[in-house]
Parts: structure tokens; C-alpha cells; sequence
């Protein structure tokens, strides 16, 4: 196993969580993602934040790795904090200086996104390291086929999560080597102001783009010469099956829920 869990990426270790179906395991982190944005104290925040450490134990992936992955969204989360602390408005003001102001809400309001935002992704990166990317298109779909009823293209959806998913370590990859080619030429991305380092950003994404829709041109000239149909009746070469482990692990999510809506009403 390598040292570094690239965001999105699968990562082939025996744990629990890599046993389970994974439709409950898709059910669990969306039900996770929803309940965060119910948390309204630092006690159900921690209750949360706890399961989660929990998922990452039972993952078998070390939390250091888990980091190496978040990191590259850390600058966006970073940027979208700080926007929040210097736009919000509401309760004391601690700084002041035209638009911009630090207010208590402001401060409030910057810390709960950050806790949503790294909860949300290392929630989203646990099931995608514990599940491959065709497990998880196979589970979006089971669960999205009512919507056939009213005729909601479900195999075309699924089809464009599944090459997105499979896509997000691969472009990350490919960022990482491009940055490595400019450094090898003498770049510096952490040289200078704030508009600079944007500006050296300029050499990155030109080629990013370019090798991104060349990718995409041949995947879909693959596609096409494969006779590939959006229309037709998909099959499915491994059948999910739901085991009790599976069932175990829905009354753990069903004890999640429960545990914070106690919190919320007797604390």
C-alpha cells in the first residue's frame, strides 16, 4: 500500500469496512453528510466528529494518510474559512476596515464550516478509499432506481459519477506531475503575493485542461468503438449481496442518528 491516499482513490487493504455492501455504505456516508448539518453544539459536533474517527479506525487506513489526501482542498477550504470571517456580519466586532470586519458571528459561523467541510470530505474519501469506483455506480444505481418510474436517465447518471470518481486521482495525479515538470524548470509556487501564486497557477491548469479533454475525447472513442448504448438494459457481471455484517452496520448508523438527536433535545 503506497503512503498516500490520493482524494477519490480506492485503496486495496482487508478492514471491515471494505467487506461491507456497497450500497449500506454509500446509505451511511450520505445519512452522515445530512446529519452534520443538524449539528448545532460542540456536543453533537464531537458526537459526529467520534463515529467518524470510529469509520477511519475500522478502515484500517491510518489518519496521517488520510491527511495526505485532504490536503490538496485544504487551500480552498483555507480561502472559503477566511472569506467568511472577513464578509459575516452579527455580534461584536473585533476589526474593522471597510468592507471587511471580523465579527463574532463571523468567527462562529467560519469555525462551523470548516468543521463541515473536513467532515464531509474525509467522510466522502473513507468511502471512496474502502470502495471501488464500479461498487460505488452499482450502489448509486440501486438506490436511484425508483426514478425509472419517471423516466429519470438513471444508467447515464450513474455512468458520468462512475467517470468522475474514477477521473478525481487520476487529474490529481496529473496536476502533481506537472507541477513537479514546472519546479524542474525553475518555478516557485510559493514565490511572491497572494496574486502571484495565482498567476503561476496559469502553466498548471492550460495543460491540465488540454490533457483532460484529450482524455475525454478518447474515452469516448473507446466508448463508441465498443458499441456502447446510454439506452440499453444494463447488466451487471457482480451481483451485490447484502450479508448481516451489513445489517450491523445499519443499526450502527441507525445508534448515529439516534445518539444526536438525543444530544440536541436534552442538551
Amino acid at each position: 500500500m503506497t503512503n498516500k491516499i490520493v482524494f477519490g482513490s480506492y485503496v486495496p487493504v482487508k478492514s471491515i469496512l471494505h467487506r461491507l455492501d456497497p450500497r449500506i455504505k454509500l446509505i451511511m456516508c450520505i445519512a452522515f453528510v445530512i446529519l452534520i448539518f443538524f449539528v448545532n453544539s460542540w456536543l453533537t459536533g464531537l458526537w459526529l466528529f467520534l463515529a467518524l474517527l470510529l469509520a477511519i479506525k475500522l478502515s484500517n487506513v491510518a489518519v496521517k494518510q488520510y491527511w495526505q489526501g485532504i490536503k490538496p482542498l485544504f487551500l480552498i477550504i483555507l480561502i472559503t474559512v477566511a472569506f467568511q470571517i472577513l464578509f459575516s456580519s452579527g455580534g461584536k466586532t473585533y476589526w474593522h476596515w471597510g468592507i471587511m470586519a471580523i465579527t463574532y458571528d463571523g468567527l462562529i459561523n467560519s469555525l462551523i464550516i470548516f468543521y463541515r467541510f473536513i467532515v464531509i470530505i474525509t467522510a466522502s474519501t473513507v468511502l471512496t478509499a474502502t470502495t471501488p469506483t464500479f461498487q460505488i455506480a452499482d450502489a448509486l444505481a440501486w438506490i436511484m432506481k425508483p426514478l425509472k418510474i419517471i423516466k429519470v436517465p438513471v444508467n447515464q447518471i450513474t455512468l458520468m459519477l462512475s467517470i468522475a470518481l474514477r477521473f478525481v486521482p487520476t487529474i490529481m495525479d496529473e496536476t502533481s506531475k506537472i507541477m513537479k515538470a514546472q519546479r524542474a524548470r525553475g518555478m516557485n509556487f510559493n514565490d511572491g503575493n497572494i496574486l502571484t501564486r495565482i498567476k503561476h497557477l496559469v502553466p498548471i491548469l492550460i495543460p491540465l485542461f488540454v490533457n483532460s479533454f484529450k482524455r475525454a475525447e478518447e474515452l469516448a472513442t473507446a466508448m463508441e468503438a465498443r458499441g456502447y448504448d446510454p439506452n440499453a438494459v444494463r447488466t451487471h457481471y457482480r451481483q451485490l449481496t447484502w450479508h448481516s455484517r451489513d445489517a450491523w452496520a445499519g443499526l450502527g448508523l441507525i445508534i448515529v442518528v439516534i445518539g444526536l438527536f438525543s444530544i440536541r433535545i436534552f442538551f
